[in-house]
């Protein structure tokens, strides 16, 4: 029998593995579909860069996303049709104590989707026409990563992250408002501090504009940015909505990580397809990111627009699954740490492939804004607050995944 010491050895690695791939995966996806936005899909010839049309189909980009969470319903197959096998055996077969050590990426699986299951154990399960209910918030997520798509567009990929880091106030606002939560006075100025860093932040856009693949030269003044900073800050609406109503269903039912994330792209897919004709009927003619047919054309006929979307495929059904299971595993001060070194790992990228202007005014708000959020998740705590043990409950995920 395995003794105490291995197993808390074996969940710790557990938890390490989650966070390294919620991080690795977290970049990736951000990283990829900018550099998606970034490929020439016509007049690539032209010596005039601003005759070049680049790939701009959010709702491709969307329903790109939702294909990487349907796939995770593989997974969940697999997972189900190995349990029923091995219930079948006549011989019972104990799994060693640490799955991770000998790197059983199945076994890890099992471990979290048990971890879960324990943690809700008196719940009843999610089945049935009762799964429709995660419809509600697969369509906000929908609107929001639409949104954000185009936000990503008119905006460097460093800020878009840093601004998505918004979803914190609306969030708190919503949970104070629907899940009956207390915000404390020193909560709500951590709000503030987030408010007053995403401030900042997009003002470092619009005095330092990206640099357009469509042009030479950097614009003084970034308008279009300024519309992608609202865009993607109107988008955490949404955002912050699916995190309080996805919280409501899983306080209610019991829901495994993979069956959550296979559901809502199950039901993302669906109304995205039933979506794309109804608005190239009515839009296509006025913008071509409605236009189904040049953005078929668009997505298929360029090799690195259809193989980077593979990619993106992949790293948001990781991302997903990762994020989902470790709100199960960890409290919410790790959560928003990870989150806060994808900002910054996303950021470095950029720099690096020469994609953003190093700006020092981004700086103070990114850190202004880490501050806040990690204030108001008690990574940091306020010397004058005194902890209420009564109320504090880290494993309750007020901030969960992110795709």
């Amino acid at each position: 029998m395995p003794s105490s010491s291995s197993v808390a050895s074996a969940a710790t690695t557990t938890t390490a593995l989650l966070a390294a791939g919620m991080l690795i995966s977290g970049v990736c996806n951000t990283i990829l579909n900018k550099y998606q936005d970034m490929q020439c899909v016509r007049n690539c010839d032209d010596n005039d860069p601003t005759k070049r049309i680049y790939f701009e189909q959010p709702i491709w980009q969307t329903l790109n996303m939702f294909v990487g969470e349907f796939a995770v319903w593989s997974v969940y197959l697999y997972q189900r049709w190995q349990n029923r096998q091995d219930r079948y055996q006549a011989l019972s077969y104990v799994a060693p104590p640490s799955a991770v050590d000998q790197m059983d990426a199945a076994t890890i699986v099992d471990e979290i989707d048990q971890q879960v299951e324990n943690v809700n154990k008196d719940l009843p399960e999610l089945k049935g026409i009762k799964s429709l209910l995660f419809w509600i918030p697969t369509l906000c997520d929908l609107t929001a990563t639409t949104i954000m798509n185009i936000g990503l567009i008119l905006t460097a990929a460093s800020v878009y992250q840093m601004l998505r880091g918004a979803v914190v106030i609306f969030t708190g606002i919503f949970s104070y408002l629907f899940l009956n939560r207390r915000l404390r006075m020193y909560e709500w100025f951590s709000l503030f501090l987030v408010v007053t860093g995403v401030a900042i932040v997009g003002l470092s856009s619009i005095l330092f504009p990206q640099k357009k693949p469509s042009a030479n030269l950097i614009e003084a003044t970034d308008y279009s940015g300024l519309i992608g900073i609202f865009l993607v800050l109107g988008a955490q609406l949404f955002t912050a909505s699916q995190f309080v109503i996805e919280e409501k269903i899983m306080l209610r039912y019991k829901v495994t990580a993979l069956k959550a994330v296979g559901l809502e792209g199950s039901f993302g897919l669906i109304s995205v397809l039933a979506a794309m004709p109804i608005l190239h009927v009515f839009f296509a003619r006025h913008n071509p990111a409605f236009d189904i047919v040049q953005g078929y054309h668009d997505f298929f006929d360029n090799s690195a627009v259809w193989k980077t979307g593979l990619a993106i495929s992949c790293s948001i059904a990781f991302f997903n699954w990762f994020g989902l299971s470790i709100t199960s595993t960890v409290s919410a001060t790790s959560r928003s740490t990870i989150d806060a070194c994808r900002t910054l790992f996303i950021w470095m990228v950029s720099l690096y492939l020469g994609w953003e202007q190093f700006s020092w005014i981004q700086v103070i708000g990114f850190v202004v804004m880490v501050a806040g959020t990690f204030y108001f998740n008690g990574v940091l705590k306020w010397p004058f607050v005194v902890e209420e043990a009564a109320e504090v409950n880290e494993r309750d995920p007020l901030l969960p995944r992110d795709d």
